[in-house]
C-alpha cells in the first residue's frame, strides 16, 4: 500500500489534483470497482458459450509451435507502441501464439479479441474468463512460456509462481535498471525485487533476454554464468518511419515553425528527470537560429521545474500517437537523444535510436554507452561538442552525402523487431531440444 502512495504523489506533483482525480477514478474503476462489476459478470454468463469457442479457436488452428502468455500493464492501444508490443506481434509470426493481457484503462478488450493469427489480446478482469483460459491452457502439451519485464511492477511474484510450478518457462526480459524513478515510487516495489532475485537465482530455468550491455553483465555476474541469458536490443518496425509520407500534420503550431524556415531539431520520447533540460536551454540560447521540438509526455514533473518552455525556440507540441510520430519526424533536419549519464541510461538502448536511423535522419546523443556502437550516431561527450554535431548534421543533410545516409539505412535494417524476435525464438528453441 505504501507503494501505491508513493505512485499516487508523483503523479499528484506531476498533474496536479483535476488531472490526478481523474486518473485516480480511472484506476479506481479499472482495478477494483470493475473487478465486482455485476453488469459484466452478467455479460460474462451469457456470453460464455460464445467466449469459450473465441478461446476454443485461439487453440484450433495449430499453426504454433510454442505458447507465450505475456502479463503486465503496459497494455497494447497505447500511444507509447513499444518492445513489448513489437516483441509479440513478430513472435507471432514466428509460430508462437500469444495471450498478451490488456490494460483495463486504455483498451477496449472485454474478454477475448484476435488481432491477428497467433496474438490474442485477453482482459482479466472477470477472474471467471482468467480461469476458463487457465484450464484450456493447462489442456495443451506444447512448450508453454510466461513472459514478463523486469519493468512490469504490477505482476506479483504470486502470479509467477502459479504458471512457473505449473509446467511453464519464465522467460524475463531485463529492459531498464531496476530504479524506483522508473517505477514513480520512492522505493522499488517489493514484487519486483523478489521477482528480480528469482531469476537471478534460478538460471538453469529461467530464460533471461537483455536490452543493454549493462544489464547482460549484471545478470550474468549476479548468476555466476551465461546460461539461458542473450543480449537482444531494442528495435524498429523499419517501413513505419522509412516509408514515411512526407504528407504535413494537421498541427497549426508544428506547421508555423516549419514556416519559419530554420533547422528543426527534434526529439520525441518520455521527458523525464534523466532528460538533459540544461543542455537543451544551452543550445537554444547558443543557436537562436535553429527551433527545438519537443513529442512526448510528461513523465515526472521535471519539465515543468525546468522552466524549458519559457525559450522562445523551443517547442513542446505534447505526446503523439505511434502512428503518427513519423508525419512529425520526417520534418526534422536532425535528431537528438539528450540524456543525462547516470544509472537508468547507462543501461538504456533507446527505441528512438533506431527510429531515427529508419527516418534516414543524422543522429546526436550524448555519451550513452549503447548509442557508441553504432556509426550513424554522433556522440557527444559535452555540450559545446553537441552544438558542434548540430552544425556537422545540418550540413550533411544540405549534402548528397550517400556514405553516411547509406549507413544509417543499414544500421536500422541490422536492427529490426523482427530479427530481435528472432534471437528471442532461438533462446527458446534452445532450450526445447
Amino acid at each position: 500500500m505504501s507503494e501505491k502512495f508513493s505512485k499516487f504523489i508523483q503523479v499528484l506533483k506531476k498533474d496536479g489534483f483535476l488531472r490526478t482525480a481523474k486518473k485516480t477514478y480511472k484506476y479506481c474503476m479499472a482495478n477494483y470497482i470493475n473487478k465486482i462489476n455485476i453488469i459484466k459478470r452478467i455479460e460474462f454468463i451469457i456470453k460464455k458459450k460464445s467466449i469459450q469457442e473465441d478461446i476454443e479457436k485461439a487453440f484450433s488452428n495449430n499453426e504454433y509451435d510454442r505458447i507465450i502468455v505475456w502479463r503486465g500493464s503496459f497494455g497494447w492501444n497505447v500511444s507509447l507502441f513499444q518492445r513489448p508490443q513489437h516483441i509479440a506481434r513478430c513472435l507471432s509470426n514466428e509460430k508462437c501464439l500469444i495471450f498478451y493481457e490488456v490494460t483495463r484503462m486504455t483498451d477496449k478488450t472485454k474478454f477475448i479479441d484476435k488481432y491477428k493469427n497467433n496474438l490474442y489480446l485477453v482482459n482479466y478482469e472477470i477472474k471467471a474468463f482468467e480461469k476458463m483460459l487457465w484450464y484450456k491452457l493447462q489442456e495443451q502439451k506444447k512448450k508453454k512460456y510466461l513472459q514478463i519485464y523486469s519493468t512490469c511492477w504490477d505482476v506479483s511474484d504470486t502470479v509467477l509462481k502459479k504458471y512457473v510450478n505449473n509446467g511453464f518457462t519464465l522467460l524475463y526480459e531485463y529492459i531498464d535498471d531496476l530504479n524506483p524513478v522508473l517505477a514513480g515510487t520512492k522505493d522499488l516495489p517489493t514484487n519486483v525485487k523478489n521477482i528480480h532475485e528469482y531469476v537471478c537465482k534460478n538460471p538453469e530455468n529461467v530464460l533471461v533476454v537483455t536490452s543493454a550491455d549493462k544489464l547482460y553483465n549484471d545478470i550474468t555476474q549476479k548468476r555466476k554464468s551465461n546460461q539461458n541469458v542473450i543480449l537482444s536490443t531494442n528495435g524498429v518496425e523499419y517501413e513505419h518511419f522509412a516509408n514515411a509520407s512526407g504528407k504535413l500534420p494537421d498541427d497549426i503550431e508544428f506547421k508555423q515553425i516549419i514556416e519559419d524556415k530554420k533547422p528543426i531539431i527534434g526529439y520525441y520520447g518520455a521527458l523525464a528527470s534523466w532528460f538533459d533540460y540544461d543542455l537543451l536551454k544551452y543550445i537554444a540560447e547558443k543557436r537562436k537560429d535553429i527551433n527545438i521540438v519537443l513529442l512526448g509526455i510528461k513523465y515526472d514533473d521535471s519539465f515543468d521545474e525546468s522552466k524549458i518552455d519559457k525559450y522562445k525556440n523551443i517547442h513542446y507540441l505534447g505526446a503523439k500517437n505511434y502512428n503518427k510520430l513519423p508525419e512529425y519526424a520526417h520534418f526534422f533536419d536532425v535528431c537528438i537523444i539528450p540524456f543525462k549519464i547516470n544509472e537508468i541510461t547507462l543501461s538504456t538502448n533507446p527505441i528512438k535510436v533506431f527510429e531515427y536511423m529508419a527516418l534516414g535522419k543524422p543522429i546526436i546523443t550524448t555519451a550513452m554507452p549503447e548509442c557508441k556502437k553504432y556509426k550513424s550516431v554522433f556522440v557527444a561527450d559535452k555540450k559545446e561538442e553537441f552544438i558542434q554535431f548540430i552544425d556537422k548534421a545540418i550540413r550533411l543533410n544540405k549534402t548528397t552525402d550517400n556514405e553516411y545516409f547509406e549507413i544509417l539505412r543499414n544500421e536500422a535494417m541490422e536492427n529490426t523487431w523482427e530479427s530481435k524476435a528472432k534471437s528471442i525464438l532461438q533462446l527458446m528453441i534452445s532450450t526445447e531440444n
